[in-house]
């Protein structure tokens, strides 16, 4: 009896399967250590998120804070967490796509 051509073809799929899954897991750890910046207000504002979408710090210049308008300073810092969060996960997005190949995982990011 030979050998069955499917169970090869299918015992390389789960080999690539397997291999992909130990990239996205790696690609996963390193992208939960990297970090992205927002700011607004010329730089008056800036927010630092991690890749686990945590906001890490936020730092407001003096100059940023007005008693008289504290809705301006508010919409700074909505702004710039925006912001960090949109970079962070652009930067996620983009480790994942490397580490799947360019295939969409639906769910996975």
């Amino acid at each position: 009896m030979g050998k069955n051509p499917l169970q090869g073809g299918f015992g390389n799929f789960m080999k690539q399967a397997q291999q992909m899954q130990q990239r996205i897991q790696r690609a996963q750890s390193e992208v939960a250590e990297k970090t992205a910046e927002g700011s607004a207000g010329g730089g008056v504002v800036k927010v630092v998120a991690n890749g686990k979408q945590e906001i890490l710090s936020v730092t407001i210049n003096k100059e940023a804070v007005n008693p008289d308008d504290v809705e301006m300073l508010q919409d700074m810092v909505l702004e710039a967490t925006n912001q960090a969060l949109k970079n962070i996960s652009t930067l996620v997005s983009d480790a994942m796509s490397k580490a799947t190949g360019g295939m969409n995982i639906p769910g996975m990011f």
